[in-house]
């Protein structure tokens, strides 16, 4: 019998010792397995550097001794240093080009270096700023914060533009410091309107998006505080000269279209209301979390291979079982594998691993020592036939029963892991926690499709809770999809009134631009076919407080019919569609979702914010339509 429960033992790995080493066979090939612990977090930029190249070095020097030989490798601190690197490349990408781009619409505009080498000025304290605040109030940075505060160029440069085009259109007669009191009140919120749209990613649970909220906000305030403070005392009214770029913006100015109640305007904006409409309603959602992977496809299928070789149970499903006690647990397992055995029989499942299989219940134990003792211990029994047989007496039969009755003390959980052979299974019991035991049990060969029936499994069961970690992150991403999209509404309904002391009538003409490039952008996503998720949503927050600037920006001149808000918009939008054009080619899907929709909806406000501006020839315009 101990044979027989030797051998099942054994199923459950294909692993197996031999001369000091772990085999597992597979694909007619022998593999030796090595594995190794990290002393600190896979996440940490620390143990990537030290661990790669020490892996690298032994494949190397494993196909140098044996040219033929396979490596696979493995891991977490493997996705995890792919991801770094990625985010490393993208930094620079993102950040360079996005620099570059904004120092050559500057020269194309002012013909002149100055300006440049001073919004660079302000992109660097902002950024700088940020990075001191972010690092003091959380001790370190996430690259997946510095990839997103790479694009923080394309915003923070808008105040600067937004005072350079005002100054280079303003009466030359008129100081920097008068034209910047004259600026102030726009430029102030435009600051807080943005603010708001960023602060908005604070809401999230996720700490890299509360990063990116703490990293932005500062670095937009340092910025534009570098543009008050500094800007009237570097820019004199002769400091520029019109370029290329900001000669043509006033013959576009004439003969760009606007919102009238003209009929044929009206049924222009009907039919866009349709096609947005007619988009949404093809919009569909995907919250699943895999949809986000990234990681290399070399790594991907070495760790399915790895899994397969090893018959590894996975990871993110498997059950949580808990009890008062840990006879309790034992007892709760043995029901759910009663449960499980007909999911192997079915193929939903090739096995499980649970520590009741080296160690049953006392109950269990009990039962099965009963057992023993009624069918093949008792008086007359199999032992007094052997006894017979090998030409004992009846006295060695009893002897012999009461040695083994002795002797068959049952075995505890404690002690089984207090033996070498519990270190394979030692990560399946959680121990004492928040005042209950608990164990895990885990699934080999689980496919996929079979998650509902091995959710079922579970229920009715009191202590063993179902834990599919990839559905439950997919959830709480849905979950904060839907809470987000109400957070949106609400950024909306909240700047509204803030704007409301200034604008007065005109207020619905700072955000409609935003509003409508927001609903476009969602209609172009489901007729494109994407799924929406939350970083569209997190990114159509971030569009309310990008998209307001451009608002403000040309309802502050509408008095004075200057075309220096026009040109302000134009080359703050293309900066930023420079920045988040290239953070949507991002390898990350988190950060390519963002960005795409960042490219889509600052390109439609840019095209529709100076439709609703109305000139001082028409200052009673109906409230509607201009």
């Amino acid at each position: 019998m101990f044979a027989g429960w030797v051998q099942e033992r054994a199923g459950e790995t294909p692993v197996r010792p031999r001369d000091g080493r772990l085999f597992v066979a597979g694909e007619g090939r022998q593999y030796v397995l090595l594995t190794y612990t990290l002393k600190k977090s896979a996440f940490s930029l620390g143990a990537q550097n030290a661990v790669l190249p020490l892996l690298a070095q032994a494949s190397n020097a494993a196909r140098a001794s044996v040219p033929s030989a396979e490596v696979i490798q493995a891991g977490v601190v493997l996705h995890a240093a792919a991801a770094g690197q990625q985010a490393s490349r993208e930094v620079h990408t993102i950040g360079v080009g996005s620099m570059i781009g904004i120092i050559l619409l500057t020269w194309l505009t002012f013909r002149t270096f100055k300006p440049i080498g001073l919004i660079v000025l302000a992109i660097a304290i902002g950024f700088l700023g940020a990075l001191s605040v972010c690092w003091l109030l959380f001790g370190r940075i996430h690259l997946l914060t510095l990839v997103f505060g790479a694009s923080l160029i394309g915003v923070a440069q808008d105040y600067g533009i937004y005072f350079l085009c005002n100054r280079l259109r303003a009466d030359p007669q008129m100081d920097s410091a008068q034209l910047l009191r004259r600026l102030l009140p726009g430029l102030g919120f435009t600051l807080l309107a943005a603010v708001i749209g960023y602060m908005g990613l604070a809401l999230t649970p996720f700490p890299g998006l509360r990063h990116m909220a703490v990293f932005s906000a500062p670095g937009l305030v340092f910025a534009w505080l570098t543009v008050v403070c500094w800007f009237p005392a570097l820019i004199g009214a002769q400091t520029l000269k019109a370029g290329p770029i900001a000669r043509g913006y006033k013959s576009l100015v004439a003969r760009w279209p606007r919102l009238t109640n003209q009929p044929l305007t009206l049924v222009l904006v009907a039919v866009l209301g349709g096609v947005t409409v007619l988009g949404c309603s093809r919009l569909t959602v995907n919250d699943d979390i895999r949809s986000l992977q990234s990681s290399p496809p070399q790594l991907v299928r070495d760790q399915i291979k790895l899994s397969k070789l090893l018959d590894a149970p996975s990871p993110v499903q498997y059950y949580l079982v808990r009890g008062a006690t840990s006879e309790e647990v034992l007892q709760r397992e043995e029901a759910l594998k009663r449960r499980l055995d007909p999911l192997i029989a079915q193929k939903h499942i090739a096995g499980y691993q649970a520590l009741s299989n080296w160690v049953p219940s006392a109950r269990t134990q009990a039962e099965r020592l009963a057992l023993i003792d009624a069918r093949l211990l008792a008086k007359d029994g199999p032992l007094s036939m052997l006894a017979g047989e090998i030409g004992e007496d009846a006295g060695w039969a009893a002897v012999t029963a009461a040695h083994l009755r002795a002797n068959a003390a049952p075995l505890e959980l404690e002690a089984f892991m207090r033996t070498s052979a519990s270190e394979p299974w030692r990560h399946l019991w959680l121990g004492k926690t928040e005042g209950v035991y608990a164990s895990i049990v885990a699934l080999r060969g689980m496919r996929y499709p079979s998650i509902p029936v091995l959710g079922q499994a579970a229920e009715g069961l009191s202590g063993v809770q179902w834990v599919d970690k990839v559905g439950g992150i997919s959830s709480v991403l849905g979950r904060y999809r839907a809470y987000m999209g109400w957070v949106v509404l609400g950024a909306y309904v909240v700047v509204f009134p803030v704007l409301f002391p200034r604008y007065r009538g005109r207020t619905w003409r700072v955000l409609a631009p935003t509003a409508a490039a927001s609903a476009l952008t969602l209609a172009l996503l489901g007729f494109t076919g994407h799924s929406l998720q939350l970083f569209h949503v997190l990114a159509l927050m971030l569009l309310l407080g990008v998209g307001v600037d451009y608002g403000i920006f040309m309802q502050e001149e509408h008095e004075r019919g200057s075309d220096a808000p026009w040109l302000a918009v134009g080359l703050s939008a293309a900066s930023t569609i420079l920045s988040f054009g290239l953070l949507g080619s991002s390898g990350t899907p988190a950060l390519q979702a963002f960005g795409l929709t960042m490219l889509t909806g600052t390109a439609l406000v840019w095209l529709g914010a100076p439709c609703f501006i109305v000139t001082k020839e028409e200052p009673n315009a109906s409230p509607v339509l201009a």
